[in-house]
């Protein structure tokens, strides 16, 4: 279902103010940030300052700014929450993305809520009832497919946000507790220990091994650029690109990468628009493969699909360069699809088939077409690495002149205005209106003084008033409406236009508006079932009381409560490992969809397989207590 007149707004993540301020240089309509506590990466985390230092360079282009308040939080941090809420509000953040339903039962200050990732969201029923909650935004789970997402469209009003790029949870989001189990620490509670990054082996319920210290639950990552428009088509409005712990070169590369791509789309239909100022321009190519991916996937966007797991490595690879033609003392030679430069990454696969990384120190080439280089990498022990032979395949996964070009100022971003210059009763004025309609005016009390040129006159000032380029505008159109050709000092004119130019910074920031709150409806609306197992992630009163409200009867505590005893679900997934290795029952005839076992070391792993809803249970026992 394609919502008609929709703003498509591109989300970018950012680890601090400074990345957050360079995704918006690079084209991001909204940033989302962790603040000091309660946000889903523990490591990401930003004083309220740096939060209200990003929404006011944000709100400049109309960029919102959402801050991830996305953890399960226990009786004792509820107060702590609701004060950081209030906090942040009044920093200027837009939004705020929350997990734990404790928190509508607090006195919040009106904010919009956007439902988490974490929330769980792959039903009808559930998107329905976050909107009549009061959520205006949903992200959608990553599992979904165009046609399940159309469906959720078709039915609702909210703000529909699917990720579009980076790293994938092989989980339902909010479903996973391998971590909690084996670690104590809690992907719930923003402290992953991204068991699902390990090796395994896999065998079936005989003990008879199928596959031997693979990363069996370790997916590709997300891309969906050849899915954009389908996206949009289906309800999608807002895409997001994973990766608050990401690399300043990621977020630059990637965001310039999908807004060129919205850019197109939007160029292309009169039925949407950019939802917020301005438009970005690049002093570089953007080019995603570059930039850290263990390969990529669409997932399940256009069904279930082969080989959307990257079992040899959970590391960046890097794209296929070349391959080693000969082995010297502390070199090698490489025949090579294009350039190697001192400071690149190369990697290759070892027959033991680890992948083996080093840094090439100076790249020499061999002959004038340049298609075979000498290789001098860093080496630790003096000696070339292991595995490394005539015939192997390098790849490349730090491309050091393009890292370069990203270490230093790689975008602008201005808004387009047209100026309107004339005269008044004792002078003259400048009116700039932005593309949104916001106009300011400046005037200057100055004598008219005949020019002795009229034509170079009306030329040197429109030069001069269109000088906007220490502010975030770009002059599309200079009018000139005199009644005469005047002599204006530039001095004079530069003066009336810095003087219009902070009017309209004026202006703007006054006509800016936060999105409001969503009103939940009443009565409460109830939920969709009438009991929650410990996948509720219930923590805290405030949750079970918001619950109660809401209709259910009976409600588990969350699995980090340490009630739940013996075997149970750790985590719900679409990635089925029976498919992956050709024993589904739905593909081959004969199959049972009987138990599997996962085992890394010690620890074992039972593997359930439920085919209606075609997905797979990772099943295991509590090891530690859950902080």
């Amino acid at each position: 279902m394609t919502r008609k007149n929709t703003a498509l707004e591109l989300l970018a993540p950012a680890k601090n103010a400074d990345f957050g301020i360079e995704a918006i240089i690079h084209g991001a309509d909204a940033v989302y940030i962790g603040g000091p506590a309660f946000g889903a990466r523990s490591n990401a985390g930003n004083p309220v300052a740096d939060i209200e230092r990003l929404a006011e360079y944000a709100h400049r282009y109309n960029a919102r700014v959402l801050v991830a308040l996305n953890t399960i939080l226990d009786n004792r941090e509820i107060e702590s929450a609701r004060q950081l809420v209030r906090q942040v509000y009044e920093a200027g953040a837009d939004a705020l993305i929350v997990q734990d339903m404790g928190l509508l039962e607090l006195d919040l200050p009106p904010i919009a809520l956007h439902a988490s990732t974490q929330a769980d969201i792959r039903t009808l029923a559930k998107a329905r009832f976050l909107e009549d909650v009061g959520f205006s935004q949903l992200v959608l789970a990553r599992e979904l497919s165009l046609e399940r997402i159309s469906d959720i469209a078709a039915q609702t009003t909210a703000t529909l946000e699917f990720f579009v790029h980076g790293a994938l949870c092989v989980s339902y989001s909010g479903q996973c507790n391998i971590s909690a189990a084996h670690t104590g620490r809690s992907a719930n509670r923003g402290d992953c220990s991204q068991a699902c990054r390990l090796p395994y082996s896999l065998a079936d319920q005989n003990g008879q091994i199928i596959a031997a210290d693979q990363h069996l639950l370790s997916l590709k990552d997300n891309d969906q650029s050849a899915n954009l428009r389908e996206l949009i088509a289906a309800g999608i409005s807002s895409f997001k690109i994973e990766g608050r712990l990401k690399d300043l070169s990621y977020v630059k590369n990637i965001t310039a990468h999908y807004r060129q791509l919205l850019d197109a789309i939007i160029a292309d239909s009169a039925d949407h628009r950019r939802s917020s100022s301005g438009r970005s321009s690049f002093l570089f190519t953007p080019q995603p493969q570059k930039t850290f991916n263990r390969g990529s996937t669409d997932y399940f966007v256009n069904d279930r699909q082969p080989d959307i797991a990257a079992f040899a490595s959970p590391k960046f690879v890097g794209e296929p360069i070349g391959e080693v033609t000969r082995l010297g003392r502390d070199s090698f030679d490489a025949r090579c699809s294009s350039p190697v430069h001192n400071g690149d990454g190369i990697t290759f696969y070892s027959d033991a088939g680890e992948l083996v990384g080093m840094r090439i120190n100076r790249a020499e080439a061999l002959g004038a077409a340049g298609q075979t280089y000498r290789l001098f990498p860093s080496l630790t022990d003096g000696r070339l690495p292991g595995g490394l032979r005539a015939g192997t395949t390098i790849c490349r996964n730090r491309d050091q002149e393009f890292e370069r070009l990203l270490e230093k100022k790689s975008a602008e971003r201005h808004i387009a205005v047209r100026l309107f210059f004339s005269e008044t009763a004792d002078g003259f004025a400048l009116r700039i209106t932005d593309d949104a309609g916001v106009s300011a005016l400046a005037e200057l009390p100055h004598a008219k003084v005949s020019a002795q040129n009229a034509e170079q006159s009306a030329k040197t000032l429109r030069e001069n008033l269109a000088k906007l380029g220490a502010t975030i505008y770009q002059a599309e159109s200079v009018e000139l409406e005199t009644s005469a050709a005047w002599f204006i000092p530039a001095s004079a004119v530069n003066s009336l236009r810095r003087a219009a130019a902070c009017a309209l910074d004026a202006a703007r920031q006054s006509a800016y508006r936060r999105p409001p709150r969503r009103a939940a409806l009443e009565p409460p609306a109830p939920y969709p079932d009438d009991a929650l197992s410990y996948l509720g992630n219930v923590f805290n009163d405030k949750a079970r009381a918001f619950y109660e409200k809401h209709g259910v009867r009976a409600i588990a505590p969350a699995y980090e409560c340490g009630q739940e005893k013996g075997e149970v679900s750790l985590m719900i997934t679409k990635h089925c490992l029976r498919y992956s290795f050709n024993l589904c029952p739905k593909e081959v005839k004969g199959i049972r969809p009987d138990p599997m076992v996962l085992v890394n070391g010690n620890e074992k792993l039972t593997l359930r397989f439920d085919c209606k809803p075609c997905v797979m249970l990772v099943c295991g026992k509590t090891r530690q207590k859950t902080r």
